[in-house]
């Protein structure tokens, strides 16, 4: 089911009526009826995934809710020794959910991949010897719920939080329906409050998400959707155009990647909020980056903090990752030696980063690209130090600021390169293309108007963008707009809700054409 099919739209104003009218203790069944029908709809029999995973986490934590309970009725004198006591079982329950979960996502996201490596081998060790390939259809936005439920478990680990006993409210949290597509990937303490709580109807509520939501259909049907149409035609045939229509697609891309998934999250968010629900920020303005590492900042955020929280730093802080770096900081001198550690887990993280994308060889070379940059930034950060006072540079100055702006904006466009071509091969001849045979006159020549878009098209797409970007500005600069428009009167406010709703009929939904397509974070 599509956010932007009409049955999405009917879903959302029947769950919004029923939550409101029927009794308050009533209103998380609602939710959680509607997130069944939902992933019913969109997925069919996969729905029982979703089932297993919130089985899984169910028994671990309930298992894991028992053990902390047990450690923190001992006594004072003894409770680190009866922590010591149970410290094994309670990785075990951990380790046997996270393996019950990641193994099946590997099976249904990894294993083809991973059987056409294998071939080759199979082939010399056996002739005619076929490794099994899996059939197995992969459900709607598995990795999103996967990571979401194992970091809870991960959570009761830690004690955040006691578990959830009731396993149809477990189930709710898992499956929210809003954030099945793309997420955010949300914290249990964070998100379960809101789903369980009892609300009266609030018109600002209503307000704000519809707000949001028409926000989001602006950013995806008129700007990612028109997009789409240059990509797609270009990438669909890449070896037949100049390194410039080759580099204007790529950028094309990050404009189409930007506003499909941004403006994914703002719906996702917005329908949340019909419900009086705050979902986690996903985004924060990553077009404003300074650095690599920045971006990721504030490029799905969610994923950013799960990797950071559950991975990066129980990795970087164990005894193997401290017994590197030890030996580091000993035999390798100067600043090598002290960030070799670091830099390992940062490859890991942006090695599992770009696999979680998908089976592909340009993910995981986009993983690598991303932990190089970050590494490389380490190790050559006392020499930039030296040329900037070597060169007398402000740190503060307006100027060195936009540079910082570019030059990760340039870094990022050069990475889509890798993610958008059909293989990773592909992306490094587009790029040598680019450079070397730019042909830079197919931009004026009428080239770009023969690749499924008119002149009116690119008029859009820019008065679009330049909207867009004038919002991001302001937010960047002076804080959310929302507060600005509460200070106006409720005709600016329904204004503000009127006139993205007659864009969206005048140049989305109504336009000559028009073909709504999926999400692109929908796939992972």
């Amino acid at each position: 089911m599509s956010f932007t099919s009409l049955a999405f739209l009917l879903l959302v104003g029947g769950a919004v009526l029923a939550y409101y009218i029927l009794p308050k203790r009533c209103q998380w069944m609602v939710l959680l009826a509607v997130s069944m029908v939902f992933y019913w709809v969109g997925g069919g029999k996969t729905i029982l995934y979703v089932f297993y995973t919130a089985a899984t986490v169910y028994a671990a934590t309930l298992l894991l809710g028992r053990f902390n309970a047990i450690r923190n009725a001992a006594p004072k004198e003894e409770k680190k020794a009866v922590a010591a006591k149970y410290k094994p079982y309670r990785r075990a329950v951990v380790l046997a959910a996270c393996l019950a979960n990641f193994v099946l996502l590997y099976v249904l996201k990894y294993w083809n991949f991973t059987a056409g490596l294998l071939q080759p081998l199979a082939d010399r060790l056996s002739p005619g010897a076929q490794i099994p390939l899996s059939e197995l259809v992969l459900p709607l936005g598995v990795s999103f719920f996967m990571f979401q439920s194992v970091g809870y478990v991960i959570d009761v680990y830690r004690d955040k939080h006691p578990p959830e006993k009731n396993f149809a409210k477990l189930l709710l949290f898992v499956s929210f329906f809003p954030q099945m597509v793309q997420g955010p990937i949300s914290r249990f303490h964070e998100l379960a409050p809101q789903l369980l709580a009892q609300r009266s109807l609030d018109c600002a509520n209503l307000k704000y998400g519809i707000q949001l939501i028409l926000w989001g259909y602006f950013k995806k049907l008129v700007i990612a959707d028109r997009a789409a149409v240059l990509v797609n035609t270009v990438m669909g045939d890449p070896w037949s155009h100049s390194g410039s229509v080759l580099a204007f697609s790529i950028f094309f891309y990050c404009i189409q990647l930007y506003c499909d998934f941004s403006g994914g999250i703002d719906i996702t968010r917005g329908v949340a909020q019909l419900f009086g629900i705050d979902l986690a920020e996903n985004f924060r303005r990553p077009v404003f980056s300074t650095s690599l590492t920045d971006f990721w900042r504030r490029w799905h955020i969610t994923l950013g903090a799960w990797m950071r929280d559950y991975l990066f730093y129980p990795m970087s802080l164990s005894k193997p990752f401290g017994r590197l770096g030890r030996y580091t900081r000993k035999h390798i001198k100067g600043k090598l030696g002290k960030i070799i550690p670091t830099s390992l887990a940062t490859f890991i993280i942006y090695f599992v980063i770009g696999i979680w994308h998908g089976a592909n060889w340009r993910y995981v070379a986009f993983g690598f690209w991303n932990g190089a940059i970050i590494t490389a930034s380490l190790l050559l950060a006392p020499r930039f130090l030296k040329w900037k006072e070597a060169l007398h540079i402000d740190d503060q100055s307006k100027g060195w600021h936009l540079f910082q702006v570019i030059r990760t904006n340039l870094l990022v466009f050069l990475g889509r390169y890798i993610t958008r071509a059909p293989r990773f091969l592909t992306a490094v001849w587009m790029v040598k293309e680019t450079i070397l045979c730019p042909h830079w006159g197919d931009l004026c020549n009428g080239t770009l108007l023969t690749l499924g878009l008119s002149g009116s098209d690119f008029l859009v797409i820019a008065l679009s963008m330049a909207v867009l970007l004038a919002a991001e500005w302001y937010q960047e600069k002076k804080g959310p707009i929302r507060p600005a428009l509460e200070g106006q009167s409720p005709f600016v406010q329904w204004l503000a809700i009127l006139i993205p709703l007659v864009v969206l009929f005048c140049f989305g939904v109504l336009r000559a054409d028009y073909i709504s397509s999926d999400f692109i974070y929908k796939q992972f």
